[in-house]
């Protein structure tokens, strides 16, 4: 099948797009549209991340569980929400937490992280789709062997990525990393539920860009220009 991805993405996962539970992911998106339902982030922009992060560009990976279900929120990359779209929560204390690390007011208004997908962070989450106000409602439909895939691919193939793993969804999937060659940076979720305990103050953004300074590479400039 022919999968709208970027090149080098299309390129390196070639081999995944042929196995059987992709192929069933396919299938279960078609028949999920032919009943009638709505499916969020709409089809251009289910690999959004992948089309704004080249492979060979991926620097930092944040981990997100599932896409936002409702209307107008999700785009592709996880935690981030398109124009015109307030920032849901956890958005909301991931700011909090830039603030606090590094200085920088962060938007009330305004929370499309497109910006930070640009400059080499893979804003992957596990599920790539959901149906409308269903939560969690395709993640067991074969996408979690996909963006498995992903993960182990970059941690097979590139070195000293950065990977942001909030909260125990996330970490559960630190087994695929190899440790010897990435940085793992853990914290609570930043969801209101469990940001004060341990995610507030875990100063992720810093050391994201101390790391990234280190191998001689370019520090995100953390800063949203809103439109």
């Amino acid at each position: 099948m022919d999968v709208k991805i970027e090149q080098s993405w299309k390129d390196a996962l070639k081999h995944e797009f042929t196995k059987p539970y992709f192929l069933q992911i396919a299938t279960f998106l078609k028949t999920e549209k032919a009943s009638g339902k709505i499916i969020y982030p709409p089809g251009p922009l289910i690999f959004n991340a992948f089309n704004q992060t080249p492979f060979s560009k991926v620097k930092v990976v944040i981990i997100g569980q599932d896409p936002y279900h409702g209307a107008g929120q999700a785009h592709g990359l996880s935690f981030s929400v398109q124009n015109g779209i307030k920032p849901p929560p956890s958005l909301v204390n991931i700011f909090k937490e830039i603030h606090s690390d590094i200085g920088i007011a962060m938007p009330k208004e305004y929370g499309n992280l497109t910006s930070w997908a640009q400059q080499g962070i893979l804003l992957l989450n596990a599920a790539l789709t959901v149906r409308a106000n269903e939560p969690f409602s395709h993640a067991k439909f074969g996408w979690a062997d996909f963006t498995d895939a992903v993960i182990k691919k970059i941690s097979d193939e590139k070195k000293g990525i950065v990977f942001l793993l909030w909260g125990k969804f996330a970490q559960d999937k630190q087994v695929l990393i190899d440790e010897t060659k990435h940085f793992v940076l853990k914290a609570a979720h930043p969801s209101p539920f469990s940001a004060d305990k341990g995610f507030f103050g875990c100063k992720h953004f810093s050391k994201t860009n101390d790391l990234l300074v280190k191998q001689g590479l370019q520090p995100i400039d953390w800063k949203l220009l809103t439109p």
